[in-house]
């Protein structure tokens, strides 16, 4: 008798205390990602400075609002844009000013102007960073070992991003592209003659964290079964290796640059003849 009465007090507290604790998904990303900033300045001072990083956020969060207002109408959710440009702030390595505005601005515009179908192909941030790499490469960079491969910060960003990942149901993709990592890195291995443990380092650089976590599993621009997938994931390890075997030194990047909208367009050739084969089928006798 008790129980009953107390139960529709109960029901009727859980949406609040829900609403309470929980957090709209498209603002766990940025969270994580602004951990792995604060984590990696205070313990090993992984930026170029606080102004830079500042601009390249501003910049990217400024061209959303301007260029989301113009082409759809409305003002956009700025947490693609926060994203995007606290990456370009962690990732860029340059002297000058001037490559984190650019680089935002880069980012931000592909998301608008490479549009095919309505859809973007290329991850903003990855985009950004390949063309300053092709077309500047004498005054950028991008980071490499400058947090150094500690295991113990490692071993949390990881756990803490295995976690959100999964939470955002995208944890198969990580997995997939790591287990292909340690594959490649043991034929790179035995192809090169280095030590295993030599190929395999740079997966747990502060680099990798964000490619692993950030570009790779990327809503907008991953194709949408979750073999497909799996697929791409395990694609961009192979060249990945293909580009490492040829010593270059932005791998992940370049790789991520031809697999990943390669994949969307193949994935739209697809969708677009299955619905053109559907629309001229023959109807069944049912519907008929």
């Amino acid at each position: 008798m008790s129980s009953q009465a107390v139960s529709p007090v109960s029901s009727a507290n859980t949406p609040a205390q829900t609403r309470w604790f929980s957090i709209d998904h498209r603002f766990v990303v940025p969270i994580f990602i602004t951990c792995i900033l604060l984590a990696g300045q205070l313990t090993f001072g992984i930026l170029e400075s606080y102004p830079k990083t500042l601009l390249a956020i501003l910049t990217s969060i400024g061209m959303e609002l301007v260029l989301g207002r113009i082409f759809v109408g409305k003002w956009p959710h700025l947490a693609s844009a926060y994203i995007s440009g606290i990456s370009v702030g962690i990732l860029v390595r340059s002297p000058m000013i001037w490559p984190y505005a650019l680089c935002s601005a880069l980012s931000i515009m592909s998301k608008y102007v490479l549009r095919i179908r309505g859809r973007h192909i290329w991850n903003p941030s990855n985009f950004g960073i390949c063309a300053l790499l092709f077309l500047a490469s004498d005054a950028v960079a991008s980071l490499s070992i400058q947090w150094g491969n500690y295991l113990l910060p490692m071993l949390v960003i990881w756990g803490l991003g295995s976690i959100i990942i999964g939470r955002l149901g995208r944890f198969h993709i990580c997995a997939t592209y790591v287990i292909s990592f340690f594959v490649f890195a043991y034929v790179r291995s035995l192809i090169t003659g280095h030590a295993f443990a030599a190929e395999v380092a740079p997966i747990t650089g502060p680099m990798y964290q964000l490619f692993v976590f950030f570009m790779i599993t990327d809503p907008k621009t991953t194709v949408r079964s979750k073999w497909g997938q799996a697929a791409v994931a395990f694609t961009v390890a192979l060249v990945e290796m293909t580009f490492r075997l040829m010593e270059s030194v932005h791998a992940p990047y370049y790789a991520l640059f031809v697999v990943g909208p390669t994949a969307n367009l193949i994935e739209m050739w697809l969708t677009n003849r299955k619905a053109a084969r559907d629309m001229n089928a023959p109807p069944t006798p049912a519907a008929a």
